[in-house]
């Protein structure tokens, strides 16, 4: 494991805090972006027949069931609606948001799969069969790609565009998700193209 990796993992147990301390949610969202290239690269290495560690198993499992979902959240309720409100129309912020919350919903249907393949792998198979690692290995290319988009250009953008208020608002729905027992839902749909 990279010492970046050893450094999102030992944060990963006190994520609440981390978004405490961070002044601006846009570097939480930054850093839940490197934890997902890690557990990508974990996912692969799984797929490819090689062993991870307990606590790299442990992690990743965590990260798939519990902080993913709430990450997906904090882009698809909180941040995507304000780039919408901020963005001018001929940034066409619009149709980016519109393919990565396809993507999200993919992925927040797919995790929780990939998470059983993972728990299932460890409890009673010695190796995933051929159908197994196109899954795990598809689901890990399309959030990199998904990364691809969200760090060069909604992070971005969001930082030249979300005002104070709107940190704020954001980092306040981050910590209400992240001390809540419910996990969140996703209701957000956007608007429609005239």
């Amino acid at each position: 494991m990279t010492r970046g990796a050893a450094r999102g993992w030992a944060a990963a147990g006190g994520e609440t805090v981390r978004i405490g301390v961070l002044e601006n949610p846009l570097d939480f969202l930054a850093e839940d972006h490197v934890r997902e290239r890690e557990v990508c690269a974990l996912i692969d290495k799984l797929a490819a027949g090689s062993p991870v560690n307990d606590s790299e198993r442990h992690m990743l499992l965590a990260f798939l069931n519990e902080q993913l979902p709430q990450h997906l959240a904090d882009e698809d309720i909180d941040l995507f609606p304000l780039m919408l409100q901020r963005c001018a129309p001929d940034e066409e912020i619009d149709k980016v948001i519109h393919e990565l919350l396809a993507g999200h919903g993919t992925t927040r249907l797919d995790a929780p799969a990939i998470a059983g393949l993972i728990e299932a792998g460890e409890r009673e198979l010695p190796a995933f069969s051929k159908k197994m690692r196109t899954r795990m290995t598809g689901f890990a290319h399309q959030a990199r790609q998904d990364l691809i988009v969200e760090n060069a250009i909604i992070l971005p953008l969001a930082r030249a565009h979300l005002t104070k208020n709107d940190l704020a608002k954001m980092k306040t729905h981050m910590l209400e998700r992240r001390s809540s027992d419910v996990p969140p839902l996703c209701v957000y749909v956007p608007r429609q193209q005239p």
